[in-house]
């Protein structure tokens, strides 16, 4: 097969990591490659006062070049998604690189400017997406009142008591929808961020479900799970959210508080870049033991995860996909969630048991005080891993180059 070069945009990329959009962006890449017949390039941004604004900087690491485009801070409402000096360069790099295929994900700061110097070019795009930022100015569908806005389909007319500026709101609208009508293919993690994205007129009929993959327990994952277990069978809740609404910490405190259990410990993971999250937050007076801990990688999750027995993923709005249930399902821990979208989807969880979002802490409280007073049986579930997901979208690279080269 002759070797495809794919140009791949990110708001983050490794050396500079953040947030799980980026980590499907660079563990899908280097599967690619490891499969072979691919290269890959990426670009992402950079906010750095010793560089001037714009300009453009080459990194690389574990094999993968990556073009940073060094933007100012101050910038405006319509720069943070249509930015004339980042297509400027994005053009440039086009022009140097010549990729096969431009593989957008998520290009909050970097602009939809991209898609259309990539059709200028006769470059096929590929779009990814990952959150609802095409549909949504606030990214989340968190209003400003820290609850889930609940729109199905969203329409910007309903928008206009959360967003600052309507008439901005609209020209924003607009500029994204247009955009992502000229890529060639839209890929969703999830059922419902496609049905959400398509009922709200983004990319109609482009869509495909492409499921995120993970990566899955080392081969001495369950050894260590065993060992722990044994050695302790004291209950071990694990939650991986920061402390806000959103994330359900409200909730998960509540029922906690409420409990007449002693004996089990829960681990909170503070997945700030700089340990901040949980500082302040006094959980001593909760029952139980509890251990905030830092942030994990995707090399050391296991260390994470082999010391919970039940992960707990309280989310307060409808997600598009859930990483962290994802992982822990691959290792055979339980996990009690809310109905928060495309969180779902994966089967392992009956329908019976997910908490309606917006539930009083009683309900997630008698799901605790099930699991504390029956241990529950553990098996591995089944779930696509980052070699499969590379494998899939590799196929999905050829039919949209066929299919180009057909109409060409």
């Amino acid at each position: 097969m002759t070797e495809r070069h794919i140009l791949l945009a990110n708001v983050f990329f490794a050396p500079f990591s953040y947030g799980g959009a980026t980590i499907v962006a660079e563990q899908v890449a280097h599967a690619l490659i490891k499969q072979g017949g691919f290269r890959v390039t990426a670009v992402s941004m950079c906010t750095r006062h010793d560089l001037a604004p714009y300009s453009v900087v080459k990194s690389q690491k574990d094999g993968i070049t990556n073009y940073l485009i060094n933007v100012p801070p101050g910038r405006n409402y319509g720069e943070m998604y249509d930015n004339p000096e980042v297509t400027a360069r994005l053009a440039e790099l086009m022009a140097t690189l010549t990729p096969d295929l431009v593989h957008v994900h998520c290009i909050q700061d970097m602009g939809a400017g991209i898609i259309d110097v990539a059709q200028a070019a006769d470059i096929p795009v590929i779009l990814s997406v990952h959150d609802f930022w095409w549909i949504c100015e606030r990214q989340f569908m968190i209003r400003v009142d820290q609850k889930y806005c609940g729109q199905y389909p969203v329409q910007i007319e309903n928008c206009k008591g959360c967003v600052e500026h309507f008439y901005a709101a609209k020209v924003r609208d607009a500029r994204l929808k247009k955009a992502g009508a000229l890529a060639a293919c839209v890929t969703y993690p999830s059922e419902f961020a496609l049905d959400l994205s398509e009922k709200s007129d983004f990319a109609v009929g482009k869509g495909v479900v492409w499921e995120n993959g993970v990566h899955l327990p080392k081969p001495d994952f369950f050894d260590r799970q065993a060992k722990r277990r044994s050695k302790d069978r004291q209950l071990t809740f694990g939650f991986v959210g920061g402390p806000s609404q959103i994330k359900g910490w409200p909730l998960i405190r509540k029922a906690f508080s409420e409990l007449e259990h002693e004996d089990f410990r829960v681990l909170v993971v503070d997945g700030s870049l700089d340990g901040s999250w949980w500082t302040g937050h006094d959980l001593s007076k909760l029952p139980g033991e509890w251990e905030v801990v830092p942030r994990f990688t995707q090399d050391s999750m296991d260390d994470f995860y082999s010391e919970i027995d039940v992960l707990l993923f309280m989310s307060q709005w409808k997600e598009t996909f859930g990483l962290a249930i994802r992982e822990a399902l691959a290792r055979g821990i339980k996990v009690i969630q809310t109905d928060s979208g495309g969180t779902i989807e994966h089967g392992a969880i009956a329908a019976e048991n997910l908490i309606p979002i917006g539930a009083p802490a009683a309900v997630l409280r008698e799901q605790l005080e099930t699991v504390l007073n029956v241990n529950p049986e553990q098996y591995p579930h089944p779930v696509t891993s980052f070699d499969e997901q590379a494998a899939a979208f590799a196929e999905l690279i050829e039919q949209v180059l066929q299919e180009l080269k057909v109409s060409a």
